[in-house]
């Protein structure tokens, strides 16, 4: 019984971990904390996603009211599985088509926090050839096959323009945390684009070739016009990313 009840327990804690926390909720949007390590959507069978923990928690709320209606869960945008942030879904059609649109115009704002590493034997980003504020604009290109984007010098068809903003927020060493304004959504694009710079994000072992760890990327901050209302709406959550925590705490008591 005891040996039971403690995987019941341990059970518990990973299904805690897993569980976004819900920030807002009304009859047409969500907006909750995804955690690191959650896919936004996944077909791989067994395997908890945000859609499905979304469509689970609906479920329990229309079983407490009464209710048979299956629950919608509509995503309009993502976050790669090991990032954490806010995110904001659609709990109708008519909301997912028009928060679909706003992001499509680029109307939505998508800020994030992100601690990169400079190269060995440099402690600025003067020294890379970077300054403290700027802008980061490529052309990216996407292997489906491979699931990985690259940067290239060149424009085609097959490529996606990338621009994103930066400023330094705090520095620690040789690691450095960066508030980034996301402006196009390109597959893996502040990976991709920050490794490119030689600014790798702590943790990406795909683009920065770093030891492996929690990616040092969290999408903290969003904003957008409510589908129904039209009211502005503005989102902030404080990372759990420990790293990025205690740099920001630095920010806070200087």
């Amino acid at each position: 019984m005891q040996r039971k009840s403690l995987y019941q327990d341990i059970r518990k804690i990973r299904e805690d971990m897993t569980q976004p926390e819900i920030i807002y909720e009304d009859e047409a949007i969500l907006v909750c904390h995804k955690p690191a390590g959650v896919a936004t959507q996944t077909k791989r069978l067994g395997q908890k996603d945000m859609e499905s923990i979304l469509k689970n928690y609906i479920v329990g709320k229309k079983r407490v009211e009464g209710s048979t209606q299956p629950p919608y869960i509509g995503i309009v945008h993502r976050l790669d599985q090991p990032v954490e942030g806010v995110m904001v879904y659609a709990k109708t059609p008519q909301a997912a088509a028009k928060l679909t649109a706003q992001i499509k115009n680029r109307f939505v704002g998508k800020h994030y926090y992100a601690l990169v590493q400079l190269p060995e034997g440099k402690h600025s980003m003067e020294e890379i050839g970077l300054t403290e504020k700027g802008v980061l604009e490529n052309e990216i290109v996407f292997d489906a096959k491979k699931n990985i984007s690259s940067i290239t010098s060149q424009k085609t068809k097959n490529t996606k323009h990338a621009l994103l903003n930066y400023e330094v927020v705090a520095q620690k060493g040789q690691k450095v945390l960066l508030d980034i304004t996301l402006h196009t959504g390109r597959h893996h694009q502040i990976r991709v684009q920050l490794a490119y710079a030689g600014i790798p994000i702590v943790g990406d072992v795909k683009y920065g070739n770093c030891p492996a760890e929690q990616l040092g990327l969290c999408s903290y901050r969003i904003t957008f016009t409510h589908p129904i209302t039209g009211r502005k709406m503005d989102y902030k959550i404080m990372p759990e990313n420990e790293k990025i925590r205690m740099l920001l705490e630095t920010v806070k008591s200087a």
